[in-house]
């Protein structure tokens, strides 16, 4: 098999697109938790990494497999991802409250559960990007999620020292902002997939 630049650049280009939420998502973990530490980094950007790269791939098997099963999925994707972000967009904002109105409150500390809830909350829709590399065969497709997967971790670390010196800037409005930054994803995932 012999791999074009335009197939390069086109799994690129996926990841780019597809890491943005996860980028955004990254920036408002980093904000409730600017004390990361380097593997913490490296965790948080790995799995949003890997699960923005496996989403594709199962899109795929979907398509080559159990089409109509798949098409149900997708419908309701955009729900799944609305609900889970605007539950942990609020718990955190209500954690800026009570830190706020107690500043000896220790906030919640990081969580990989709350990692792969997010994870999938931002990689799901990817899902039908199974659609678009459905006439790939099956090294293709893994070549192309490993971009996929490789382009994302590189944006989420690029975001979690965003969110750092973000952090350092906005002290105790961080968790109000991450709060925030998580609703607006799910509000930006439902909209963009149900209306448009």
């Amino acid at each position: 098999m012999e791999l074009s630049t335009s197939f390069i650049i086109n799994s690129v280009l996926f990841g780019a697109a597809l890491a943005m939420d996860s980028f955004s998502v990254t920036v408002g973990n980093t904000l409730k938790h600017p004390e990361m530490t380097k593997n913490q980094m490296y965790i948080t950007s790995l799995t949003f990494g890997l699960f923005q790269g496996i989403m594709p791939f199962l899109g795929w098997l979907g398509v080559k497999t159990a089409v109509e099963l798949f098409s149900s999925l997708c419908r309701a994707v955009p729900y799944i991802s609305l609900g889970l972000l605007l539950f942990l967009g609020i718990r955190m904002i209500i954690e800026g409250k009570e830190l706020k109105d107690d500043p000896e409150k220790e906030i919640a500390p990081y969580s990989f559960s709350e990692l792969i809830i997010q994870a999938v909350a931002t990689s799901i829709d990817a899902l039908s990007v199974g659609f678009a590399v459905s006439s790939y065969s099956l090294s293709e497709v893994l070549i192309s999620v490993s971009i996929i997967t490789v382009v994302t971790f590189l944006i989420c670390i690029t975001a979690v020292h965003l969110g750092k010196a973000l952090a350092r800037i906005l002290r105790n409005r961080s968790l109000y902002v991450g709060g925030a930054i998580l609703i607006f994803i799910g509000i930006e995932i439902f909209v963009s997939n149900v209306f448009f």
